[in-house]
Order: structure tokens, then C-alpha cells, then sequence
């Protein structure tokens, strides 16, 4: 990556594997942040991996999602500025002795035998519970990013909105092709500890991770000098509840839902007004009325979405001066509308220029 020289962009951020992440993205995404920005929020933060590029520019980086599993990783990543777990720390959430009383047998009984077997379950019900009695909320948010990435790992396609994940494990050719389809999930969560504790650092700034919809949290803030918005898209993209429900169910851990069709996704789900399209372009400019007072905006998209690229044009130049800016994915990526062929497009949104006429 070619980014300006900050010793911030020594920290990795761990490469995820969500459908529409901004991770492949990010050089050029970073080429148009404006100059002098101090603080940058993310509403739609998703994987975190933009708001991790935030914190990475130094700037104090306010993050945001509507999803509890999203949140968990901007509370890991992005808030917490010091907290890593310990090797011991790792063995007292896989430990049998410090069973919290309060364990359950939710994925036990809702997802044995759905994505992994009984066991794995069993061992996943273990470590939720153990997690609860770790004493401080930025080490039980990295506890929960650990599994949750080590689950999309270990499940094919890495989501959980198919019933191949039992199958692929026991498939010879797909294992040769991804070995951690066969692998227990404790074992990944191993690999991958120490990937997440040396992407921690401190960047001096005050942090913040939401768990809000963004509309109800946007008249909270003030002072924010540049607003990143990725919304879901309408008409090109998976459903990322039903795609990512395991992950909301494990941080969650329901005890007031129903689990329905095969692959037990929790119901009712939530919604955030952006993801139908009777209610997006109403959203959407409830979004922007809320952020007028915000100078830069960057917003993401896809030219397969709806509203069409000219149609968000039209609503974004009633608020402020806009530019387009493309890129076209040459392999498919899933999710958001990125198929190849398609385009990313970036609208970059700065305040209206005033002309003063003199008289």
C-alpha cells in the first residue's frame, strides 16, 4: 500500500472475509480524504477495515453499525487503543475449569450438526460463556472478533447462508483447497490470536465504537470533519443478516428469538431503513440532512445498486458539490453488487463553493 508516511501504517489490519468489505479499496479510497481532517466518522462501518484506516491517518475515529458483531470489532480495533489478550487469557476462555454458571446450550441445540458437528458446538457454548467473565469489555470484544473471523474461516463461502458447511469439511478436494474447513475452530482461533493483538495500537486520539442506527446517532455528534458512508445496496447485494447471523447469534446469544429455516437464522431481524427499497431514498436523505453540517463526505456504491449512480448524484448535489470517482472489479468479490465487471464508484461530496459577488 502507498499511503502517506505515518508510523500508524506499521499495524495491519487483519484481512476479512465479508462479502462488500472496502478492504481492496482502501489505497484508493485513502487518495481522496481530504487534507487537514482531525476527526472522521464511519456509519456504516461493517468489517471496520475503513474506520481502521482512519485511525491508521490518526485521526480520532468515531465508528458505527447496527449489527452487534460489527460493533464488537470497531470496540477491539478502533476504540480500544492498548488491551490485548494474553496467552493465558486465550486459555481461560477455552478452559473447562471457569465454566460460567450461566452457560447455555444455545448453539448446542439450535446449530450442531449445521455448520460443524455436536462437539464443536458444545466447545463454542464454552467459550461465549467464558468470554462473559473476562473483566474487561475491550478484551471480550477482541474474544468475539477472534471467533467470529475464526467461524468465517472455518465455514465455506465464509458465511452461513447455505447447508454445504458439513459437506465441504468432509470433501477431500475442498479441504485440499481450504484446510480450515476441516480444522476445528479452536485451532484457528490459535492461528489467528496473535494476527489481532499486533493490530492494536494507540494513535493518541479518543476513539469511539457504536452500535446504533445511524440516523438515531447522527444528532449525538458534532465536530466531525469528514463522514464515510458504505449503506447496504438495494437490488445487488446478499442479505448480511441472513449471511452473517451465526456471528450476531454467538455475541448476542439469543434467548428471545426463533431460529428458522435450515440454517437457523434468527428471527424477527432487524431493520435499518437502507435495505428496502420502498424506504432507501427516504433514508438516504435523512442521512444526508442529518450530515449537512459535516464539510467532506465519501460514499460508496456500486453501479449495479439502486438508486442508479445518476439518480444518488442528483439527491447528494442538493446538499453539497460532488465528484465520481471508479473503479471495476475484475474479479468477483460477492456481495454489494461486486461482480466482475461492475464498478465500485466513490462519490466524493465537499461543501457548496460560495460566490460573493461584489457590487
Amino acid at each position: 500500500m502507498l499511503f502517506a508516511d505515518n508510523t500508524y501504517f506499521y499495524y495491519k489490519f487483519p484481512e476479512p472475509q465479508y462479502l462488500g468489505a472496502k478492504y481492496i479499496w482502501l489505497p484508493w479510497i485513502n487518495r481522496f480524504i481530504p487534507k487537514n481532517i482531525r476527526t472522521a466518522f464511519d456509519g456504516f462501518a461493517g468489517s471496520q477495515s475503513v474506520a481502521y484506516l482512519f485511525k491508521q491517518n490518526g485521526f480520532k475515529t468515531i465508528t458505527n453499525d447496527f449489527l452487534n458483531f460489527n460493533h464488537q470489532i470497531g470496540l477491539s480495533l478502533i476504540e480500544n487503543n492498548n488491551f490485548t489478550l494474553s496467552k493465558e487469557e486465550l486459555e481461560f476462555i477455552f478452559s473447562n475449569e471457569n465454566i460460567n454458571k450461566n452457560n447455555s446450550s444455545l448453539f448446542k441445540n439450535v446449530f450442531s450438526n449445521v455448520f460443524f458437528d455436536e462437539e464443536q458446538a458444545i466447545f463454542l457454548d464454552k467459550v461465549r460463556a467464558n468470554i462473559d467473565l473476562l473483566d474487561n469489555q475491550y478484551k471480550k470484544a477482541l474474544a468475539f472478533t477472534l471467533v467470529n473471523r475464526s467461524l468465517t474461516r472455518k465455514v465455506t463461502m465464509g458465511h452461513f447462508a447455505h447447508n454445504q458447511a458439513i459437506n465441504y469439511a468432509n470433501n477431500p478436494e475442498r479441504i485440499k483447497r481450504n484446510p480450515n474447513l476441516a480444522r476445528h475452530v479452536k485451532d484457528i482461533i490459535s492461528d489467528i490470536f496473535v494476527l489481532y493483538n499486533n493490530a492494536i495500537f494507540n494513535n493518541e486520539q479518543d476513539n469511539k465504537s457504536y452500535n446504533e442506527n445511524v440516523l438515531e446517532l447522527l444528532p449525538k455528534l458534532d465536530n466531525i470533519d469528514l463522514a464515510y458512508y458504505d449503506p447496504p445496496y438495494c437490488d445487488s447485494h446478499a442479505d448480511y443478516q441472513s449471511f452473517y447471523h451465526l456471528l450476531e447469534t454467538f455475541v448476542e446469544y439469543w434467548s428471545d428469538k426463533e431460529f428458522i429455516n435450515t440454517t437457523r437464522r434468527y428471527e424477527p431481524k432487524r431493520y435499518s431503513g437502507f435495505d428496502k427499497k420502498q424506504l432507501i431514498i427516504d433514508s438516504l436523505n435523512q442521512l444526508f440532512a442529518l450530515s449537512k453540517d459535516i464539510p467532506n463526505w465519501l460514499i460508496s456504491w456500486n453501479n449495479r445498486s439502486y438508486p442508479k449512480v445518476k439518480e444518488l448524484e442528483k439527491i447528494l448535489k442538493q446538499y453539497k458539490d460532488v465528484s465520481i470517482e471508479t473503479q471495476t472489479y475484475l474479479n468477483g468479490r460477492g456481495g454489494k453488487g461486486s461482480v466482475a465487471g461492475s464498478r465500485e464508484v466513490l462519490f466524493v461530496c465537499k461543501n457548496k463553493l460560495s460566490i460573493n459577488i461584489g457590487l
